[in-house]
């Protein structure tokens, strides 16, 4: 079990401690929940109120908000109590699951794919031909990766990940359980004697920046034509949609059940709230926000915060909220 003193602990965040404690801390909580020996973490003024009652004997709590030491209880102020988090969560972080050997024995590999150095294969696993792995590439049991796609240095997709033909993946990503790249994208027509639909090919591929993490059972798919672009340092939830020939920019954030149409354009650093959906052929400019459950049918301007549906600024519509609340009174 992994334990840390008050001191050793605040040395790791660059924090400040208030009052002492002798016991190691052995684990991380919530305010609620924590028990002797545990840490927790406070940042926002209206959790604050929860101290006293807390049994942590430890808060990493954020400059500013005003706590007091309590009895065999102390308090490590910190410039942001999140981003002391991350580091204490990577800390205390168990142990990956293992592998007896780097590459599996019943894992398929075609005799034209390039494996590169420290790379770990698991149960399972598909490598199709031509295919390229940097070094120090992790695929969990049952991962298919197919013809010609390459996949950067250091690298980890988990279990049930299908990464299609021709994909380009950067390096130190993550791709958690069951995640789909380069899919066909959604595209039909009615045929000309309109008795059903004709598919619409896409033979373009997907290109994956770098540090792009992506969560379980969200699809990114093949571009029509082209590719289908997510940069550098994109971060994608579970159960996410982005559609073919989508861009987007550098550091751009889609939350949980949100989906992108074909052909949506971001900027950086775009947030895309939880089941927000962006219409098609649509572009969000750089910092933009779109809050959770929107529906986006025009384009937004930089730095815009857009809420709704339809997706209008986000002042506007709250004001309109206002205004028919007002009406049944």
């Amino acid at each position: 079990m992994k334990s840390f003193s008050a001191m050793e602990l605040a040395a790791t965040v660059d924090g400040n401690l208030i009052g002492n404690i002798e016991e190691k801390i052995i684990g991380l909580e919530t305010v609620d929940r924590a028990e002797v020996g545990q840490a927790t973490f406070i940042g926002n003024r209206k959790f604050a109120k929860k101290w006293p009652s807390s049994n942590a004997s430890l808060v990493f709590s954020t400059k500013g908000i005003p706590l007091e030491p309590q009895k065999n209880k102390a308090i490590i102020e910190v410039a942001n109590a999140d981003l002391a988090m991350a580091k204490l969560l990577e800390l205390y972080a168990p142990e990956k699951p293992s592998f007896e050997q780097d590459i599996d024995p019943s894992a398929v590999i075609h005799p034209s794919a390039q494996i590169g150095e420290k790379c770990k294969i698991g149960a399972g696993s598909y490598i199709g031909k031509d295919v390229v792995l940097g070094k120090n590439v992790t695929l969990y049991p049952n991962v298919t990766i197919l013809d010609t796609s390459e996949i950067g240095d250091f690298t980890t997709i988990w279990s049930g990940t299908v990464i299609r033909e021709r994909s380009k993946i950067g390096r130190h990503c993550i791709f958690h359980n069951n995640v789909s790249i380069g899919a066909d994208g959604f595209g039909y027509r009615p045929s000309d004697d309109g008795r059903g639909l004709v598919k619409i090919p896409h033979i373009g591929n997907v290109v994956i920046g770098d540090y792009v993490e992506i969560g379980a059972n969200s699809c990114v798919d093949r571009a029509k034509f082209s590719s289908t672009i997510l940069g550098d340092g994109c971060k994608i939830d579970n159960l996410v949609q982005i559609g073919h020939n989508c861009v987007l920019g550098r550091f751009c954030i889609m939350a949980g059940s949100s989906g992108l149409a074909g052909s949506v354009t971001l900027g950086d650093g775009v947030v895309i709230g939880g089941s927000a959906s962006i219409k098609d052929h649509t572009t969000i400019h750089s910092g933009a926000t779109v809050a959770a459950g929107s529906g986006v049918l025009a384009d937004v301007a930089a730095g815009q915060t857009v809420l709704g549906y339809p997706a209008a600024d986000s002042r506007d519509t709250l004001r309109q909220w206002v205004a028919l609340r007002n009406l049944v009174k």
